[in-house]
């Protein structure tokens, strides 16, 4: 073998070495960036970016722990006690026809007597000023505290439009009142006219079920007075129909009285004249119209609020009735309220 020949072998081993150490190379991938969740300040507080994605999402809701006392609690004894929780789902983005809403709530009860209830609470789609889905209507708007009732039914799968002027609104929805009429494609139409001015608003809402021919409307004012607001209702109605069936008319007041940065007290009254014939008091619409008559009833309660810590507060309510039937139904007085506690987030 001479020197050439052992250069050249020499220089294959060599090449065959690191070929065989270049195969056996790991090379590490490249990581890939990590997408924080961003917050979202354009809807207000609560809401974050999705990631990937401009649209802001807001989880909020709540747990409750409640105890009604009293002749309504339940039917079955003096005292009844439920658990509820409630979680919500809102989705929001800018687009060129203004804000893109859609919003799931679920709600669940479990109650001793009752058991579990799960349902859809509300869920729809709003684009501007249109919504479409199943939601609370204008008519869930109510006075402060836990003594009135001015709304008969309050949710419905609805289309409604809102113009919203700031100081000025004005809207007009259409209803469907499938399972509150006879009809399978019972609707009704609602159209509400607010404003605002400093510290007072006012709305004057109208309701017209067309099954029965029948409609409601309802006037509430609202004014900051003193350290409280002090609000009052007024309704009337042509005949039972599903937006208000308990009487021909009715009135109701409150003021809310905010004692100390954490505790508030809320007194409130009120009148129902003309009873709808034929059924007890408060009892609900089933449909089918009906009549007033002469009886009347009146309430008073009181509310009380408390703020434990950020996110926990207490309610408590307690409210007297008394019931004059007009010879439909023996003449009834009683006492009713509950006993709250809700952490809200």
């Amino acid at each position: 073998m001479n020197i050439k020949s052992l250069l050249l072998g020499s220089a294959a081993a060599l090449a065959a070495v690191s070929g065989a150490q270049a195969a056996d190379a790991i090379v590490a991938a490249e990581p890939e960036p990590m997408e924080y969740v961003r917050v979202c300040d354009a809807f207000g507080t609560g809401y974050f970016y999705i990631p990937g994605t401009e649209t802001c999402l807001k989880i909020n809701g709540f747990v409750r722990f409640q105890v009604n006392f009293g002749e309504d609690a339940g039917g079955f004894s003096d005292w009844d006690a439920f658990s509820r929780g409630f979680l919500a789902f809102d989705a929001k983005s800018d687009t060129e026809f203004g804000t893109l809403t859609s919003l799931i709530a679920i709600e669940a009860d479990a109650d001793a007597q009752d058991g579990a209830d799960f349902k859809l609470d509300e869920a729809y789609i709003q684009l501007g000023g249109l919504k479409v889905g199943h939601f609370y209507s204008w008519w869930d708007k109510g006075l402060n505290g836990e003594t009135d009732s001015v709304g008969e039914n309050t949710k419905f799968n609805s289309i409604a439009y809102l113009y919203d002027g700031g100081a000025f609104q004005a809207g007009v929805a259409i209803d469907e009142l499938e399972g509150l009429t006879t009809r399978n494609n019972g609707v009704g139409v609602e159209g509400i006219v607010s404003a605002s001015l400093g510290g007072v608003s006012f709305d004057l809402l109208g309701g017209f079920d067309t099954e029965v021919e029948d409609g409601a409307i309802r006037g509430l004012i609202s004014a900051d007075l003193g350290p409280g607001t002090l609000q009052a209702a007024a309704i009337w109605a042509s005949d039972p129909n599903a937006y208000w069936s308990d009487s021909e008319w009715a009135v109701a007041v409150s003021y809310a009285f905010q004692a100390t940065e954490k505790f508030k007290i809320t007194p409130g009254a009120q009148y129902w004249g003309d009873l709808r014939n034929g059924v007890e008091f408060n009892e609900g619409y089933a449909g089918g119209g009906g009549s007033f008559g002469n009886g009347d009833a009146w309430k008073v309660g009181i509310t009380a609020d408390y703020q434990i810590t950020e996110g926990l507060a207490a309610r408590a309510t307690v409210n007297y009735t008394d019931v004059d039937y007009d010879n439909t139904f023996a003449d009834d007085d009683f006492v009713t309220g509950f006993v709250r506690l809700q952490r809200d987030f």
